[in-house]
């Protein structure tokens, strides 16, 4: 078993640990974070080390790390880690779940997360450091680019592009064709007919509130 070092201590960290150790051929050894960022000397009952040391106590001939890092700054803080952690020559592995629904062959990057449900159609591309929740559907021929982070129950129809540095909230919708630009935020629930610029920011309104209580209506 290859043995990982996980970038992160937060939820998004615990989760990648419980996938990895259950679901994959991937030791995971220890954590890794900035030294500003250290609150203890373990997590999960792992050694956490500081990511300045990495190379003495984990080198990169030996281990290979995922960085577990949530959307941030529509995802720069997870690029920015990733680019460190390459320049210190190590190998980011990416992570397909076993209840990923996809063809054989599967163009993806390195520190890829894909989650169980998703349904991934044939001649999909996806870039490096993409993260994608579970119960997706990724249509046919559609591309996504490095650094995004797709929730839960998003629908990317044929066909589409999305530029780096994305975020699609849960249950967005893509129709098929469509281009996003880079650095979008699309709102959850938001339907994309058009294509979007760089940058652009997409969002529904909320569920109405009514001006009545449960327990006074008359037919539920």
């Amino acid at each position: 078993m290859k043995k990982v070092v996980i970038f992160g201590t937060s939820v998004f960290a615990d989760l990648a640990y419980f996938y990895l150790k259950n679901d994959s051929p991937y030791d995971v050894v220890a954590f890794t974070v900035n030294q500003n960022h250290m609150s203890g000397d373990d997590f999960k009952g792992l050694p956490v080390v500081p990511f300045e040391k990495i190379e003495e106590l984990y080198p990169s001939s030996e281990y290979d790390m995922f960085i577990a890092v949530a959307y941030k700054k529509v995802n720069k803080i997870r690029a920015k880690i990733f680019q460190d952690a390459k320049n210190k020559g190590y190998h980011l592995i990416s992570y397909v779940n076993s209840k990923v629904t996809k063809w054989e062959e599967l163009d993806i990057g390195e520190n890829c997360f894909i989650f169980e449900n998703v349904v991934i159609q044939p001649y999909v591309k996806i870039g490096n450091n993409v993260i994608i929740w579970s119960g997706d559907h990724i249509g046919h021929h559609s591309e996504i680019s490095d650094h995004c982070f797709i929730t839960s129950h998003v629908v990317i129809s044929g066909n589409v592009k999305i530029g780096p540095y994305c975020f699609l909230g849960v249950n967005s919708t893509i129709r098929d064709g469509i281009n996003i630009g880079s650095e979008c935020v699309i709102g959850a629930g938001s339907v994309i007919l058009k294509n979007t610029k760089d940058k652009e920011v997409y969002s529904i309104n909320s569920t109405q509130l009514l001006p009545i209580k449960s327990d006074k209506l008359t037919s539920i």
